[in-house]
């Protein structure tokens, strides 16, 4: 699928689909958290925890709450992975033993939604641990990111006091009633599609086109598959992740993962704009994530399909590191989804992609993946960008700033710039080190630019929680799993923390009527002025970076 048709039916019908359930599934979500009923499985749920649904938390109590479950998840999930080998349904296999290291590292990387993995998951997880440990954290880690983002909303349509909601009730309704509907209907359609759903170990047995025998463990695989991608998570059962035809098996499963990957982070601005009372601020949300996706999407296309840089091409385009069943405008289309939000699953390896195509995998993610982001985390990220433009629109014109009736203080500000500079301190920070010590340069297989964009795009990746890599780094080391595992903690927690503190200091607020000279944030100039100011604080931040890496790359 190389030529230009059809992949321009396959944009206009992935368009179209999310178009059609922008609405239906944006009102239901907000159903979802704005009901004060709790069904018998969710009240049973509240008292196995010691839970009170009905009491409304302040955002320290909001962030405590998010802190001690993720704290116990890590610990948990280091724990069954080291004593895997105990357990029913493990590999048998003595050498696919986790080391403490990389124990960590994939605990770390589930719990905090990034599934960026030091390993191959067919040789190193037993299906228990992918079943009760990886795919349980696939939906309650995305359950997080939800309940954060509408922790922040509320924070906007709340007025003088002090509650943004209850964690628990928030965790276990966007799991329940949400994640998991969802993901039974998509992992029955994988299914169809030929994606396996088994128990078996080692008797998946294929004859490859050179006539050779070969043994690949099946497994649970579709129902993973499902959650992976709907919770924008990425992890793969196998190390090819969605390259692999028993994750996904054809062109028209390709299409329909891409289609998980993006329809919640493109319908919760419908649940924002409803939850605020404003359908409109809620178009104007979905309008600027949609302007920065098509053009992301326009550009990786160009770079792959027509630029001929430092990658053979054939027929017109980079096929280097692309399934022939995908194609490489539908694998484009695959590598700008993922990294636009934060789900880090991939059907072709990033690392072989033209310089500048590279780049734009990279770019999309040091935009703070809100085109349309994580699994919540994008919907929150594009509101706290919404809250710095309305800040530099307002020194614009000599006023105090508002939003959604709410003035941006210095207080709202301070936290609003602490979450924009967060991430690329760490990223930065982080590829300052590994750059510098001998050893870890030794784990890139390329040198010069294109070896500096390996390590780049790694702590790109773990920062901003999203889990792709250029395959060509060795990150499976004691200093890469420890790094990469830090970095992943303070890129998920730390910017969270901000989030709900500004929550509460929004919840605070009386309202502030509108007036002749308040910004208006619902139309087109608003769109176009938040666009501007992201593109504008990206290009400041790293492109000095990139000017070192996969710019240097493609200009030599």
């Amino acid at each position: 699928m190389n030529g230009a048709a059809p992949v321009l039916v396959f944009l206009a019908l992935l368009v179209l689909a999310l178009a059609v359930v922008h609405v239906p599934l944006g009102d239901y979500m907000y159903r979802v958290y704005s009901s004060r009923k709790h069904s018998r499985t969710e009240r049973f749920i509240y008292r196995l925890i010691g839970a009170n649904p009905e009491a409304d938390q302040t955002w320290k109590a909001y962030a405590r709450s998010v802190l001690a479950f993720s704290a116990v998840s890590v610990i948990f999930l280091f724990v069954v992975q080291l004593v895997q080998g105990r357990l029913p349904l493990h590999l048998h296999d003595p050498s696919t033993r986790m080391t403490p290291a990389l124990a960590w590292n994939t605990a770390v990387s589930f719990v905090t939604n990034t599934n960026w993995q030091a390993y191959s998951g067919e040789s190193t997880q037993g299906h228990l641990v992918q079943m009760a440990g990886l795919a349980v954290q696939n939906f309650v880690s995305a359950a997080v990111g939800m309940a954060v983002a509408v922790a922040l909303v509320r924070g906007f349509a709340r007025t003088r006091t002090g509650e943004l909601g209850n964690f628990w009730v928030d965790l276990t309704r966007g799991t329940l009633r949400i994640l998991l509907p969802i993901s039974i209907v998509g992992a029955i359609v994988l299914i169809a599609g030929g994606a396996i759903q088994n128990f078996h170990l080692n008797d998946q047995v294929v004859t490859t086109l050179a006539g050779t025998r070969q043994t690949i463990p099946g497994g649970p695989v579709a129902s993973q598959e499902a959650i992976k991608e709907l919770g924008t998570n990425g992890g793969g059962f196998y190390n090819a992740n969605s390259s692999h035809p028993f994750e996904n098996p054809t062109a028209w499963t390709n299409w329909f993962e891409i289609f998980l990957i993006l329809v919640i982070g493109f319908s919760l601005p419908r649940t924002f704009g409803r939850m605020v009372d404003s359908k409109k601020q809620g178009y104007a949300i979905a309008a600027i994530v949609g302007v920065m996706a098509a053009i992301s999407v326009s550009f990786t296309m160009l770079f792959q399909l027509q630029h001929h840089g430092t990658v053979p091409t054939a027929v017109g385009a980079a096929t280097e590191g692309t399934e022939q069943r995908f194609g490489v405008a539908d694998s484009a289309v695959w590598a700008d989804a993922t990294t636009l939000t934060s789900t880090g699953a991939v059907d072709s390896v990033h690392d072989s992609y033209t310089s500048l195509g590279g780049m734009m995998t990279m770019v999309n993610m040091q935009l703070g993946e809100v085109a349309p982001g994580g699994t919540g985390s994008g919907l929150y990220g594009i509101l706290i960008l919404a809250v710095i433009t309305v800040f530099v629109a307002g020194l614009m014109v000599g006023r105090t700033p508002e939003y959604l009736g709410k003035k941006i203080t210095p207080r709202e500000m301070k936290l609003a710039s602490g979450y924009f500079l967060i991430t690329p301190l760490i990223v930065l920070l982080g590829t300052a080190v590994a750059m510098a010590l001998p050893g870890e340069r030794a784990g890139m297989t390329n040198t010069g630019p294109h070896g500096l964009s390996e390590v780049l795009y790694a702590f790109t990746s773990a920062a901003n929680n999203n889990g792709s890599a250029f395959a060509g780094l060795s990150a499976n080391t004691v200093w890469y799993n420890t790094a990469l595992g830090l970095a992943m903690i303070f890129g998920r927690f730390l910017p969270m923390i901000l989030v709900l503190a500004l929550a509460g200091s929004l919840a605070r607020q009386g309202s502030t009527p509108a007036s002749s000279g308040t910004l208006p944030t619902h139309r087109p100039q608003f769109v176009v002025l938040v666009v501007g100011v992201t593109v504008i604080l990206v290009a400041l931040t790293f492109l000095p970076a990139l000017a070192l890496g996969p710019l240097a790359e493609g200009i030599h």
